[in-house]
């Protein structure tokens, strides 16, 4: 079966194309935005080609009909967290269900890698941050949200076939807004409303670059540290601020501070799916239009469901309840924003803690990603994912 590299649009359309002819017995199925996908293998808009490189290919059949696609890439800038080891990646997988055909794709990045001294392959993720096209879905088979894909069932004997092993599993948690909170947390809001030198506040009314300042604080104490998370430079927190302000709702961006100064966040955003859905693929003019038509009837429809991007505590103030206090004050506004349901970004299955946290405030999980790990030499023994302690 023919392998062709994108090398050009029309390759590209291909591409992108190939998962609504894949899906189109799958109504729950969302497309992801055509010229988000773009970006990812754009070297003037994706700053990890400044120190990485990426391929794409598309399969075809013998009537030259695209029946698969992948992607591969190196980012020098990832830190390792086995040292004997040499990891690239590879993501952006479709297929038809064929082993033959996924393990022509698989081959193609295995080979590309390994000429560029990668002893290792993670996959499916991103050429960039985890928040978007990371993991394989494996199980709860419902609609996607924002920047992630659906996948089929069949896709998980596709990669394990291959040899490919799980690396860590990402959780996404659901809860109902309106559930109650555990005594604990209304207990921590008390004890805290007796200290006047903390404060818990939404972003209504916050410049970019006060938001800016209070995410880029808390996320390089709270995030910096972890396995495979490099610190983040004000300028690309002010810039991701600036990209997300036109679907921003600053009722849901949450904060904590002490004397004035960030110690924890909580930012979500509308489900942005939700809208997306009726929109399509394609961001021209008229997408454009329709997508703030849509925008103006999921504000005012219920149920209503928003999506928890990212959660940190400063080290210093980390079992403290002061996360505790934050989610009841931010719970009534939800509810009164008409929020009906939240779906939190994934928490990988090395982090006991946020998963123990997110237990604690009533969440179940509803879907179920993996990474996935190749050795190129299957003699070495396989390690996990290391956990956080």
């Amino acid at each position: 079966m023919p392998l062709v590299e994108v090398t050009d649009t029309h390759k590209a359309r291909l591409f992108r194309d190939l998962a609504a002819r894949l899906y189109q017995e799958h109504p729950q199925w969302i497309s992801p935005i055509d010229d988000e996908i773009e970006a990812v293998f754009d070297p003037k808009r994706n700053p990890n080609f400044a120190h990485g490189e990426a391929i794409r290919w598309i399969l075809t059949d013998a009537r030259n009909e695209p029946i698969g696609r992948v992607a591969a890439f190196i980012n020098q800038a990832t830190p390792q967290t086995d040292p004997t080891l040499v990891v690239g990646g590879m993501g952006f997988f479709e297929c038809i269900n064929d082993q033959a055909a996924a393990n022509q794709l698989f081959d193609a990045c295995r080979t590309w890698l390994a000429a560029r001294g990668m002893t290792a392959m993670d996959g499916p993720i991103n050429f960039g941050e985890r928040d978007r096209y990371w993991g394989l879905l494996i199980a709860g088979f419902t609609e996607p949200n924002y920047g992630m894909f659906y996948h089929a069932p069949y896709y998980q004997q596709l990669f394990e076939q291959y040899g490919f092993q799980i690396y860590f599993k990402q959780y996404t948690c659901h809860r109902e807004v309106a559930a109650p909170l555990h005594a604990s947390f209304e207990r921590a809001a008390e004890r805290y409303a007796q200290d006047p030198s903390f404060r818990f506040a939404h972003s209504v009314g916050r410049s970019v670059e006060q938001m800016t300042y209070d995410f880029h604080r808390v996320y390089n104490l709270a995030w910096a540290n972890h396995s495979g998370v490099t610190a983040m430079p004000l300028d690309k927190a002010r810039k991701l601020v600036k990209q997300m302000k036109p679907v921003l709702d600053p009722r849901l961006l949450w904060f904590a501070y002490h004397n004035d100064e960030p110690v924890a966040f909580f930012v979500s955003l509308p489900e942005l799916n939700q809208i997306f859905k009726h929109v399509g693929p394609r961001l021209n003019l008229a997408g454009k239009l329709r997508f703030l038509w849509e925008q103006w009837k999921f504000q005012r429809q219920q149920p209503k469901k928003m999506f928890g991007v990212i959660f940190g505590v400063v080290p210093d103030y980390q079992g403290q309840g002061v996360e505790s206090a934050m989610l009841v004050h931010a719970q009534q506004e939800f509810m009164r924003a008409g929020y009906t349901d939240i779906e939190m970004n994934w928490i990988g299955d090395f982090n006991p803690r946020m998963l123990v946290l997110i237990r604690s405030i009533g969440a179940r999980i509803y879907k179920t990603h993996a990474t996935y790990r190749k050795l190129f030499d299957e003699t070495k023994p396989f390690e996990r994912c290391p956990v956080i302690r």
